[in-house]
């Protein structure tokens, strides 16, 4: 059961959900800080994972509305992707129901140990991707792969969703999608579909933490959409340097303590 919100902790969840947001709209990461925030206050880690869960999803809907005129090509593929990130979703929240606290509590550092590399090594991934995709024509790559990897991903997402964004940009790739804004675009409804439909699973299981993701789904949903908007006129590798000093940390507190 999820201990009573005090002040303090209510503030901490509140700003770290703001933050959190807007590294979501920018360059992605933001589960490095909700996710060890809701553990630190005292919540279970299997509800604080689906707790972060819901309040990155409606945070998710506020940048997805923000990043909506930048989504404009290969409808078809996207409408695809969004059935299978659903499917996936829903695999990966019910794989996580049926995780005993003791196991998932023991896989968190390697969980975020995983979402870190990933995060660190996201933009030389994605680079080589957008090189291969030169060589030949989106409608060279076979749907089935992208389905297959985005299905990978999706289940993931349900079942932890650390670094989901970076894995969801290196897929986007393949598409040959130059442009970063539609990819961020893409990224934010599909992740949008795999957090949302989640939820259904947790919601019956009674995971949730309703006080803590409610408080933190109005500060995300705040940087989020404050973050999209003005996402051109930040610096993102100043941005990306501050993620990864702190999931480094996260990862390394996790290791220690676990």
């Amino acid at each position: 059961m999820p201990p009573s919100l005090t002040f303090i902790h209510s503030l901490l969840l509140f700003i770290t959900a703001f933050i959190a947001g807007g590294l979501n709209a920018v360059a992605g990461g933001g589960s490095f800080i909700t996710f060890p925030a809701l553990i630190f206050t005292g919540v279970p880690p299997i509800a604080a994972n689906a707790t972060n869960n819901t309040a990155i999803w409606v945070a998710s809907l506020a940048s997805a509305g923000a990043y909506r005129k930048d989504l404009g090509i290969k409808k078809e593929v996207f409408l695809l992707l969004c059935g299978i990130s659903l499917i996936g979703g829903i695999i990966g929240s019910v794989a996580l129901l049926y995780t005993s606290s003791d196991v998932f509590k023991k896989l968190i550092p390697y969980l975020l140990l995983l979402a870190t590399l990933v995060f660190t090594f996201g933009d030389h991934l994605r680079n080589w991707l957008q090189l291969q995709s030169k060589k030949s024509s989106p409608d060279s790559v076979p749907l089935f792969h992208l389905v297959l990897a985005q299905l990978a991903i999706a289940i993931y997402g349900g079942f932890f969703g650390a670094g989901l964004g970076i894995l969801m940009l290196a897929t986007l790739s393949f598409l040959g999608i130059k442009s970063i804004h539609t990819m961020n675009a893409f990224k934010t409804f599909l992740g949008s579909c795999i957090n949302g439909i989640a939820i259904i699973p947790f919601i019956f299981a009674g995971v949730i933490a309703w006080h803590q993701a409610i408080l933190m789904a109005v500060g995300g949903s705040l940087g989020g959409y404050l973050s999209a908007h003005y996402a051109r006129k930040l610096e993102p590798q100043l941005i990306r340097r501050f993620v990864l000093v702190v999931a480094f940390s996260m990862t390394i507190y996790f290791f220690v303590t676990g």
